[in-house]
């Protein structure tokens, strides 16, 4: 099997991180997705798509590009054609996809997905809520946030909190600690905006060893400790029943899948996961 993997122009009249990101998904089923990426980025004459098209051809790469104005597509195609490298059109499969269902033409307009617009503002103020109130750094915020998440430590809250934040819902977080009382505001807050996280004690185990041997300390403290993680689960358990909300295990489960049964919860209004 060939070890190397070519190099990739990518090429757009905005950022290009689309492009990127297409491209690096498909070098993730080559060779560990190794692969050097060079990003030419608000591309609005044809010259850098000349200089683009050669460096590729010098060094046996290829271009993908995401170009919407017509007649910069038209002479990276004529162009990447004359020199014989190979060209992937990343954008115009589904632009014309788009343009055949509903029969409208495209704005051709660069960078429209990253103009600041309303959506974009409130995103970024979910991500700056979730920064402020994660693991409950400021209980006044449980009774401002669109999701309240609760769970004994490395049960996830943090990295769901932020990326339900990118879904631009304002989400809290509040560690479970047996000898820590939680904060008054939890019990003020709808069951129905509360899901508590909840895992396997020999997954959560083995989680904690290796965030102890991240941090250069024995795995054997009580931290990881078994007795210890089905004490702080059994705790939690009465905890999310007392409070009545809805609760996820998200033992094996990513990030990504645990937001997606987060957001059907919340469109049915709460209620059990």
């Amino acid at each position: 099997m060939k070890e190397h993997m070519p190099i990739v122009y990518v090429v757009s009249d905005s950022v290009g991180e689309t492009a990127e990101f297409v491209v690096r998904a498909a070098a993730s089923q080559f060779n560990g997705g190794r692969v050097e990426i060079r990003r030419v980025s608000y591309v609005d004459d044809p010259e850098p798509i000349k200089e683009v098209i050669e460096a590729a051809k010098e060094v046996n790469g290829f271009v993908a590009f995401t170009l919407v104005i017509p007649s910069l597509r038209e002479f990276i195609i004529e162009e990447s054609k004359r020199q014989g490298v190979h060209l992937v059109d990343i954008m115009g499969p589904m632009l014309e996809a788009f343009q055949n269902v509903v029969q409208m033409e495209p704005k051709r307009r660069p960078g429209l997905l990253h103009q600041m617009d309303d959506e974009y503002f409130r995103r970024v103020e979910a991500i700056e809520f979730a920064v402020k109130y994660d693991d409950g750094k400021d209980p006044r915020g449980l009774l401002r946030a669109d999701l309240v998440l609760i769970g004994v430590s490395r049960t996830s809250k943090t990295p769901l909190s932020m990326y339900l934040a990118h879904k631009r819902i304002k989400c809290a977080n509040v560690p479970l600690v047996p000898e820590v009382e939680p904060p008054e505001e939890l019990f003020q807050v709808s069951p129905k905006k509360i899901i508590g996280l909840t895992i396997s004690p020999n997954e959560l185990n083995l989680i904690r060893q290796e965030r102890l041997k991240s941090l250069g300390l024995k795995a054997q403290a009580n931290y990881a400790n078994l007795d210890r993680i089905l004490l702080e689960l059994e705790y939690a358990e009465k905890l999310m029943r007392k409070l009545g909300c809805p609760v996820i295990n998200v033992s094996n489960k990513a990030v990504e899948e645990t937001a997606s049964i987060v957001m059907d919860i919340l469109k049915r209004g709460g209620g059990k996961a």
